[in-house]
């Protein structure tokens, strides 16, 4: 409308009216809150995208990574310590049982190629890290050395023809050479690279124990700002312009309220998996592992026991120490010992201990309990001064009674190992599947806004 004021002196101007202040700040309080509502929705996402990000960095590290690596390193040890009992297994064989000795320098060699398989799997696992590669360069370099003088004892053994026991001091001075190198210098340093690897499993873990939470607590907080938002722009429509809650806006509301469910449910499956991968399933396999290396290296002494008699009490001690490790039990001695496993059949302690449950945990502590009740026999020959051939015999019994052990921890660990593998696949799908979502959940919710905004808008064009 317009009206004509008289301006002294001069012809009338024109005045035109302002719009009702009402009208016009409509169209702005909408693209506030419609602003205020594509943020809050934007940090939704945002959250959603950071937690699946900081989810999937954890399933990497300890199902792709440092956890592999992990398991691989002990693999290394386990194949170390058994090269070195097989070599004590061939030289106190001596000239007799050519199809044990024929198996114990098969297995020996898988061994080795075993563990410079493993060697060269921790140098690519440990990339950039110039500790672990220095580390691996080292054990390289002294199993090389490990073999020279184990090919040399060997040598002399078959050279020697001896009876089974004891062989010639040459050949126990040259073993005792192989075996020190092992001992002192090859198994710690393999022993460093799997704490090293464990210690990067175990920081990554702990941070996705805190980070999962706020991680899914941000999400929620985000989905209900959110919803809260999307219901203050359907009311304020709904009021401003007297009309029922517009379709597309509600469409929005339930997909956002959809988005939140899923996307929470999703983090939430993912730290469940990492849970069980790490606790069911790579510590189990862990701790088995070094159950089997120090196993092997019982046996192994159980070798050395009769192959170096300079030696012999250090070795018989060396077994009961590892013994007490693998599953511990009051014990002063070794026939004491022997005495409290043969009558232990619950609660059991040491690194054996949390592992021995269920049907398969009953069996490997029954195969331990026989592979000592075979030891005990096998000393007690020793102690009643049989002659080395009847000595040697009896490790016959004691090697059967310890491969059927040493199957039992590979069958409980390969069901953890299955364990790790499903759980870690479980939570690299959910989140897949979450992030394939995303950006439809996020299109699908732009386009409702625009649908259920714009028409509002025109109206004051």
């Amino acid at each position: 409308m317009t009206m004509v004021r008289p301006a002294p002196g001069n012809a009338p101007v024109p005045v035109t009216a302002a719009p009702a202040p009402v009208r016009r700040s409509v169209p702005g309080r909408i693209r506030v809150i419609s602003g205020i509502t594509a943020a809050s929705l934007a940090l939704l996402f945002a959250a959603l995208a950071a937690g699946t990000i900081s989810a999937r960095e954890g399933l990497r590290v300890i199902g792709r990574d440092a956890g592999p690596q992990v398991v691989a390193t002990a693999g290394l040890y386990l194949a170390l310590s058994d090269m070195d009992a097989q070599v004590a297994n061939v030289l106190v064989m001596g000239d007799a049982y050519p199809e044990q000795r024929r198996d114990a320098l098969a297995r020996y060699e898988r061994q080795r190629a075993e563990a410079n398989r493993t060697l060269l799997q921790a140098f690519e696992l440990s990339g950039d890290n110039p500790a672990e590669r220095n580390t691996v360069q080292s054990v390289l370099d002294g199993l090389g050395r490990y073999e020279q003088l184990a090919g040399r004892a060997l040598l002399l053994n078959e050279q020697a023809a001896h009876p089974p026991g004891p062989p010639p001091d040459n050949v126990v001075r040259t073993y005792r050479e192989a075996t020190d190198l092992m001992r002192v210098v090859l198994l710690p340093q393999a022993y460093n690279l799997t704490l090293e690897s464990g210690t990067i499993v175990r920081a990554t873990y702990d941070s996705q124990g805190v980070l999962a939470p706020l991680a899914r607590a941000a999400v929620v907080l985000a989905g209900l700002v959110a919803l809260a938002c999307l219901v203050w722009l359907q009311v304020f429509l709904a009021r401003r312009f007297r009309r029922v809650f517009g379709p597309a806006l509600l469409v929005a509301t339930v997909t956002t309220a959809a988005a939140l469910l899923f996307g929470t449910s999703a983090l939430g499956r993912d730290e469940a998996h990492l849970r069980t991968a790490k606790v069911a399933g790579f510590d189990s396999v862990l701790t088995l592992a070094k159950a089997r290396a120090i196993s092997n290296s019982m046996q192994g002494d159980q070798s050395r026991y009769l192959l170096d008699k300079e030696r012999a009490d250090t070795y018989q001690h060396t077994f009961l120490d590892r013994s007490l490790s693998v599953m511990y039990t009051e014990a002063g001695s070794l026939p004491e010992y022997h005495t409290a496993v043969a009558g232990h059949t619950t609660g059991y302690l040491g690194l054996l201990g949390p592992e021995l449950v269920g049907r398969q945990g009953e069996v490997v502590a029954r195969e331990y309990r026989r592979f000592q009740a075979a030891d005990r026999a096998f000393r007690d020959l020793v102690t009643s001064g049989s002659t080395n051939e009847a000595v040697a015999e009896r490790l016959g019994p004691v090697k059967t009674a310890f491969d059927a052990y040493d199957r039992a921890l590979t069958e409980l660990a390969g069901t953890h190992q299955k364990v790790f593998e499903r759980s870690i696949r479980g939570g690299e799908s959910a989140l897949d599947n979450l992030w394939r979502l995303l950006p439809f959940a996020i299109g699908a919710i732009g386009v409702l806004m625009v649908a259920g905004v714009w028409p509002r808008l025109r109206e004051y064009r």
